[in-house]
């Protein structure tokens, strides 16, 4: 995936997971609809001073948007996930964060 597409698909992701529409987010950081549209799809690259619009108004950091962490499959994501628990089994503070931090998000 090129970094356009990367970009375009976080900020998608922060968009809605915002609850923004493409609609409100582009009058937002006033830009046409069909712009974010573009940006969203990885075929354009907001100028510098949009780009910074999108992150104030999606209250995303630089870091968040270009950490390749997000783009991770779920066979990595698991891996990582089983990763820390076995880390975490000789201690038992560590263990019980993660017990209780999944069981908040499986709830």
């Amino acid at each position: 995936m090129d970094i356009k597409k990367e970009v375009g698909e976080k900020i998608k992701r922060f968009r809605k997971k915002n609850g923004f529409t493409q609609e409100k987010l582009a009058e937002i950081v006033d830009i046409s609809s069909r712009n974010l549209s573009n940006i969203e799809l990885g075929l354009s690259y907001p100028k510098p001073e949009t780009l910074e619009k999108i992150m104030l108004a999606l209250n995303m950091t630089t870091e968040e948007l270009f950490s390749n962490d997000n783009l991770k499959t779920n066979d990595e994501l698991l891996n990582d996930i089983n990763k820390f628990i076995s880390e975490a089994k000789t201690d038992r503070l560590k263990l019980e964060k993660v017990y209780k931090i999944l069981k908040t998000l499986v709830e």
